[in-house]
């Protein structure tokens, strides 16, 4: 098998068809995907050698891009098949062989109701008008699908807006209906993150999106473009808002870190964590979100360096349509949409977790062995 691009696409197409949302490409294995949170090799498809693999990588890339890959040994593009789906793409080389992770980016945008997101919590975010507003998790737990979502909610309703995004690469499209997109990929459009958001500031914008707050610089202008009256909507690889928090000051010089703590308790309106789970049912994956508003109580946490108190405000913050990860996922349970034992690991109180599992799981008590007989 030697993969051409017309092979490529007829790989792509097998795996949207099958539901994935991951490929990987690497010497020695099949295509690989993931379907349901599950990794499992593409039917049809026999180990690729070390050559295969490396033409099916380059497939993706233009004289251009192949000169970059080169010189870099790594690279992020897209690639897109009209009427499949949009593929974000990242090459790299393992043990001298070239290997690619592709992420399945849906042509159509879905809305925040489709996602499981509560309408008052969209509501509330979608009436954030300045400020910065971050959706979190790790790998793959579907942050920058989340955005899009609202951001496409946004440009489906209200008033009109002006909406630039930043990002390396581009995933979602958006077809402009209610709002104005500008959307500007870093290496084609724009030559960093920093500059794309500097730049940003100077385009009108009411909203800016961040593909991501990856290093310092980004994190100072997101935070700048906040203060001064933009709403910033970006994405950081963390596990909670409190980590979130931490994270941002953590990233400053010691001695600017109480200037930072000020800012985020400005400009910080709220965090959205999240975690991909699968469904009991195997139909796909749901998310169970933390949800943190900033109100003056955390603003003045923030502020005061006592970011460890942050997840008691957010277990207390119900009426102000707070909640903990722990709460979502025993909701998920408690309605069947998950396992217990999905959600098990991603329990931060480990008393919360054993009363759930009470409540769900007769525990008897197991006779010691040479028990004494009466």
């Amino acid at each position: 098998m030697t993969p051409t691009p017309l092979q490529r696409d007829a790989i792509l197409h097998q795996a949207v068809d099958l539901g994935a949302s991951d490929l990987l490409i690497t010497a020695g294995h099949p295509v690989m995907v993931t379907v349901a949170g599950v990794l499992q090799p593409l039917p049809g498809i026999e180990p690729l050698t070390p050559m295969e693999s490396r033409r099916l990588a380059e497939s993706f890339l233009n004289p251009v891009l192949h000169e970059r890959f080169l010189r870099d040994l790594e690279l992020d593009t897209r690639c897109f098949l009209p009427g499949v789906a949009h593929f974000r793409v990242n090459l790299f080389i393992q043990r001298g062989h070239w290997g690619a992770a592709v992420r399945v980016v849906p042509l159509r945008i879905p809305l925040p109701s489709e996602l499981g997101l509560p309408p008052h919590v969209v509501s509330r975010v979608l009436g954030i008008a300045r400020g910065l507003v971050l959706v979190t998790g790790p790998t793959g737990a579907g942050k920058s699908t989340t955005i899009a979502a609202l951001l496409e909610q946004l440009n489906q309703q209200g008033q009109r807006r002006h909406i630039v995004t930043v990002e390396d690469p581009i995933e979602f499209v958006f077809e402009a209906k209610n709002a104005v997109f500008e959307q500007r990929e870093v290496g084609t459009d724009t030559k960093s993150y920093a500059r794309g958001l500097r730049g940003a500031l100077r385009q009108m914008p009411n909203v800016i999106f961040v593909g991501e707050m990856r290093d310092l610089s980004s994190m100072a202008i997101a935070l700048s473009a906040a203060e001064t009256g933009n709403l910033v909507i970006s994405t950081m690889a963390t596990q909670s808002a409190a980590q979130t928090v931490t994270r941002i000051i953590d990233s400053f010089p010691p001695h600017q870190q109480s200037q930072v703590r000020s800012q985020l308790a400005l400009t910080l309106r709220a965090v959205v964590a999240q975690v991909l789970l699968p469904r009991a049912d195997g139909r796909g994956r749901v998310a169970a979100r933390e949800v943190l508003f900033v109100n003056p109580a955390v603003a003045n946490l923030i502020r005061d360096d006592k970011i460890h108190q942050v997840p008691n405000a957010i277990a207390t913050g119900g009426r102000e349509d707070m909640i903990s990860l722990d709460d979502a996922l025993t909701d998920l349970v408690e309605r069947g949409t998950v396992t217990f034992e999905t959600a098990y690991p991603f329990f931060e109180d480990s008393e919360k977790r054993g009363m759930l599992q009470k409540r769900y799981y007769r525990v008897t008590a197991i006779p010691e062995t040479g028990a004494r007989r009466a």
